[in-house]
């Protein structure tokens, strides 16, 4: 287990160790364009693979990507559905690049909610990419930072029985049953298509990460804008509640 940032500083350097992104407006880039929405989501797969190509190639180890948020259901039933063939056609395809590429999967989220087929694909690419030991990809999937905050105090209720009824729960009681215990939390948090919060994503692990928006949409986000994001990073000052005098000392 990866130790929190509001429990001790983190090492930090100019380049991010783990990068979440809120792939944000797919369906926006094709109403512009007098496109289905449907047709955004299919061109957004260019923009992972960019993403996935980029963290690869400037050793990054670990992005999260926000696919699927526990809200989305919500969503005009046609579209979910094709969000999710699109996620199976995925699965089926881009697993074999990710073995090929050293690269480990990870689908995090309620997968109860998917049907059995999928349910069996995720657990299959999940195996197939256990033991890589290059970039970790994320994919949270019918996941709320909400969620995953309630399903940790149900598990940690659930293991640790000499907790209930315990007043003073401690953070280091809870921490080890959320989703993304086993990794840094993120450094770096984009978002793209000029919404400007975190919408129910990764609200536990986000405490310290530095936050940065982009108007551009998920279809259009290319190598060049992800390389402003890790510019833009680099000259933030991260103080975990520390003085800019102190970091000088």
């Amino acid at each position: 287990m990866t130790q929190s940032s509001t429990l001790s500083i983190p090492t930090v350097s100019k380049k991010p160790r783990h990068v979440a992104i809120i792939m944000d407006g797919n369906g926006r880039w094709a109403t512009k364009r007098h496109l289905p929405r449907t047709a955004g989501h299919i061109r957004g797969i260019q923009a992972v693979r960019r993403a996935v190509e980029y963290c690869a190639r400037n050793h990054i180890p670990y992005l999260t990507l926000f696919a699927f948020s526990s809200e989305n259901w919500r969503r005009p039933a046609d579209e979910v559905s094709l969000l999710m063939k699109l996620f199976v056609k995925a699965l089926q395809k881009e697993v074999t690049k990710l073995q090929k590429n050293n690269m480990k999967l990870k689908v995090v989220g309620d997968l109860s909610a998917f049907d059995a087929t999928l349910q069996t694909l995720i657990q299959a690419a999940e195996a197939s990419t256990a033991h890589n030991t290059g970039l970790q990809l994320n994919i949270a999937a019918n996941y709320g930072g909400r969620w995953d905050i309630l399903q940790a105090m149900q598990k940690m209720l659930q293991h640790r029985p000499d907790l209930n009824g315990k007043s003073l729960i401690q953070e280091s009681d809870l921490s080890p049953y959320l989703c993304f215990a086993d990794i840094p939390e993120p450094d770096l948090f984009i978002r793209t298509g000029g919404e400007s919060r975190v919408s129910n994503f990764m609200i536990w692990q986000l405490a310290y990460t530095e936050l940065y928006f982009t108007e551009k949409y998920w279809p259009d986000f290319s190598a060049d804008d992800f390389e402003a994001a890790i510019h833009w990073y680099a000259q933030r000052e991260r103080r975990f509640g520390r003085t800019s005098a102190q970091l000088k000392m």
